[in-house]
C-alpha cells in the first residue's frame, strides 16, 4: 500500500521525537510492503522563522494533499511574545480548521508497567484506567470572537463560545460510535447549569442517545468530572465535551496515566486523512540532549495506522514492541523508576526497532 504522510517535525526537541517515529513507519512499511512517502510541511515556530507566518496555505496545502499528517510539538520561548495570530499556536488552530477536523481522540489508559508513576493511590489505580476523551476541536470559545476594548476606562475583554446544532451532531455521534467499539458507556461532559451552549448541547445528545440504545448514556458537570477524574477513572469508558473543557480534562487525564510522554492524540473529520500527534509540548529545556520521551509520537505513528490507513495489525505490532520495551525495565528521563534503565531518545527508538 502506497501512503503519502505529511511530516511537520515541529520546535525545539519534537525534531527529535518525529525521527524515531519515522524509523518505526520505515520499518513496518519495509516488513510489510507498504510504501510510505513524506512530505515535509512548516508550521508553528519553524513556519514562523521561515516564512513570517505560522501556517502559510501552501503548507496547509500539502497537509490537505498528504494521505495524513504527523506532527511533534510545536512553540516554545522564542516565539513567546509574538502577537496574538501570529503565534506558534495559532497555526495548530489554522491546521485543524483548514483540515476540517473537528474531532480529537485522546486515550487516557494506564500501562502496567507504569502504575507506580501514577500519582493516584495505588487502590484506585488498580481498579483500571482506560477511558479516551472525544473534543470537539473546531467550535467553541477558541474559534468565537475575541476583542477587547476600552469602557469605562478601564479594559473590557469578550471572548464568545458559539456552538451550532450540527456542529454538536457530529461530535456527538464520534462520541457514540466510539462508545459502541468500546464498552458501551458514554458521559457527556457541560456545565448545563450556566451555560445556553451545554444546554444545547444536552437537547442534541438526547436526540442522539435515541438511536443508540445499546449505549449506557449519562451527563457530568465539567468541575465534577475534573474530581472525577481522580478519583475513580475507571468509571468512564468514553468522555465527549466541547473544546475547552476537552482541552483541560484530556489534560488532566494524560497526567494520571504516570507519564504525559506515552499518550497519543488523533484528529479527525471527515475524511480518513488525519492529525496525529503526541500530547506533550515541545520541551524547549531538553532540545537537542537526546533524552525526549519519543513513545507518544510513535504511539501516534500507530493510531494513524489504524484509523487512517487501515492497518489495525501493523498497529498492533508497533504497540508490542513498546510494551515488550516497558517489559525490559527501559526508560526515558521522564518516567525512570528504581530498577529500571534509563536510555535517550535515539536508544529508545533503537530499542523498539529491535522488537518490531
Amino acid at each position: 500500500m502506497n501512503k503519502n504522510i505529511a511530516l511537520i517535525y515541529g520546535d525545539c526537541s519534537s525534531p527529535e521525537i518525529v525521527t524515531q517515529a519515522v524509523r518505526v513507519l520505515d520499518k513496518i512499511a519495509a516488513k510489510h510492503g507498504h510504501t510510505f512517502t513524506y512530505t515535509r510541511a512548516y508550521m508553528g515556530g519553524e513556519a514562523i522563522d521561515k516564512f513570517g507566518d505560522p501556517l502559510p496555505a501552501s503548507e496547509l496545502e500539502k497537509c490537505k494533499a498528504s494521505d495524513s499528517v504527523l506532527l511533534g510539538a510545536i512553540g516554545g520561548p522564542k516565539w513567546e511574545g509574538m502577537p496574538g495570530d501570529k503565534r506558534p499556536e495559532k497555526g495548530l488552530l489554522r491546521l485543524r480548521a483548514g483540515m476540517g477536523l473537528y474531532a480529537n481522540n485522546r486515550p487516557a489508559k494506564i500501562w502496567p508497567q507504569l502504575a507506580a508513576a501514577s500519582p493516584l493511590k495505588a487502590e484506585i489505580v488498580a481498579k483500571g484506567i482506560d477511558f479516551i476523551v472525544v473534543r470537539e476541536l473546531i467550535g467553541g470559545v477558541y474559534f468565537g470572537e475575541h476583542k477587547t476594548y476600552e469602557e469605562n476606562g478601564e479594559k473590557v475583554a469578550v471572548d464568545t463560545m458559539p456552538y451550532a446544532e450540527h456542529e454538536i451532531e457530529r461530535i456527538g455521534r464520534i462520541g457514540f460510535e466510539t462508545a459502541m467499539k468500546r464498552r458501551k458507556k458514554l458521559t457527556c461532559v457541560d456545565k448545563a447549569n450556566v451555560l445556553d451552549t451545554s444546554r444545547l448541547w444536552r437537547a442534541v445528545m438526547h436526540r442522539l442517545a435515541a438511536e443508540y440504545p445499546e449505549v449506557e448514556y449519562s451527563e457530568m458537570f465539567v468541575d465534577n468530572c475534573a474530581m472525577q477524574i481522580c478519583k475513580n477513572p475507571a468509571q468512564f469508558d468514553v468522555i465527549v465535551t466541547e473544546n475547552m473543557f476537552g482541552d483541560i480534562l484530556s489534560d488532566e487525564a494524560s497526567e494520571i496515566t504516570g507519564s504525559i510522554g506515552m499518550v497519543p492524540s488523533s484528529s479527525l473529520g471527515e475524511s480518513s486523512c488525519g492529525l496525529y500527534e503526541p500530547i506533550h509540548g515541545s520541551a524547549p529545556d531538553i532540545a537537542g540532549q537526546d533524552v525526549v520521551n519519543p513513545i507518544a509520537c510513535i504511539l501516534s505513528a500507530a493510531m494513524m495506522l489504524r484509523y487512517s490507513f487501515d492497518m489495525p495489525a501493523e498497529a498492533d505490532e508497533i504497540e508490542a514492541a513498546v510494551n515488550a520495551v516497558l517489559d525490559k525495565g527501559l526508560r526515558t528521563a521522564d518516567m525512570m523508576a528504581e530498577g529500571c534503565t534509563q536510555v535517550g531518545c535515539t536508544a529508545m527508538g533503537d530499542a523498539i526497532l529491535a522488537e518490531l
